[in-house]
């Protein structure tokens, strides 16, 4: 298979954005595509303040942002993604949505192209399936957030074949990432093992054990956990966190996977976290404030 030179983003947001971001710091050129022009915009303001930040912290060389930044390119339509080396789905966590994301990129994809998606919960062979080069499909399930944290995923589905798996390995080691060969199982290993703890918070929250405060300080102080489960929450996304959790419940068909009620409540309400202003903090005043 012939070198990723060209890597095409579809969805502008936390993670595609972050994905964007190490990819061009790693030399590849870069096309992010969104349905809204305005999210592309303000992924590409916000990617220039992060590697800014890493600039003044001695990360990166000022010379090295420039040209990382010189690399990102708006992708107005998927038509542009199409000739991408590797085409890299990172848009919300809802198989439909990705399953006709890639039924539209299908027309315009070069006969080489990698497929990949950044889904942290949904079946891999599933997603493949829907495509026409299920043996060129695999998921790379970075981490938020995905220029500070080292680990990215890699899940094979059932038709992905060795070439493939071979060539995400490299590509997500030359972003200066470890990786983790996952089976492709409901939620995969990471959030398999992390958001049911989030979970199992919100029922310690929901059932009056502790308050917000408490749960997170008990944690944060008692396991050493850098940031506690209701704020890892909130920083994840509370709809993203409900859709995991009903994978994993739909899936595995255990009831020690029922997303918790004050959970769906919570997303109802429309309070997702820091990205609403709201979750189990309000996030709109000088400093976060438990919201129960």
């Amino acid at each position: 298979m012939a070198d990723i030179k060209t890597v095409g983003i579809i969805g502008a947001g936390q993670m595609g954005g972050g994905i964007a971001h190490v990819c061009a710091l790693g030399g590849y050129d870069v096309l992010l595509n969104d349905v809204d022009r305005e999210k592309i915009d303000a992924s590409l303001a916000l990617i220039g303040r992060n590697m800014a930040r890493q600039v003044s912290r001695g990360i990166v060389d000022q010379a090295d942002m420039t040209a990382a930044l010189a690399r990102i390119k708006p992708a107005a339509s998927l038509k542009a993604i199409g000739g991408a080396d590797l085409a890299i789905e990172a848009a919300t966590e809802d198989e439909e949505v990705k399953k006709q994301i890639f039924a539209a990129l299908r027309p315009h994809l070069s006969p080489d192209t990698l497929l990949a998606s950044n889904t942290s919960s949904i079946s891999i062979t599933r997603l493949a399936s829907s495509t026409d080069r299920p043996e060129r499909f695999i998921g790379l399930h970075f981490m938020n957030p995905v220029p500070l944290m080292n680990l990215v995923e890699i899940i094979r589905g059932i038709a992905t074949d060795a070439a493939t798996y071979e060539r995400a390995v490299s590509f997500a080691r030359s972003l200066g990432k470890t990786t983790a060969n996952a089976e492709d199982f409901p939620a995969f290993i990471v959030n398999r093992v992390l958001v049911p703890m989030i979970n199992e918070a919100i029922y310690t929250l929901y059932e009056g054990v502790g308050t917000v405060e408490a749960i997170d300080t008990a944690m944060k102080l008692g396991a050493n956990h850098p940031m506690g489960p209701l704020e890892l929450g909130d920083f994840i996304g509370l709809d993203t966190v409900l859709s995991i959790m009903n994978v994993l419940h739909d899936g595995l068909a255990d009831s020690k996977y029922r997303p918790c009620p004050l959970l769906v409540k919570y997303v109802e309400a429309g309070w997702l976290g820091r990205k609403a202003g709201r979750g189990f903090y309000d996030y709109r005043g000088e400093h976060p404030v438990p919201t129960r």
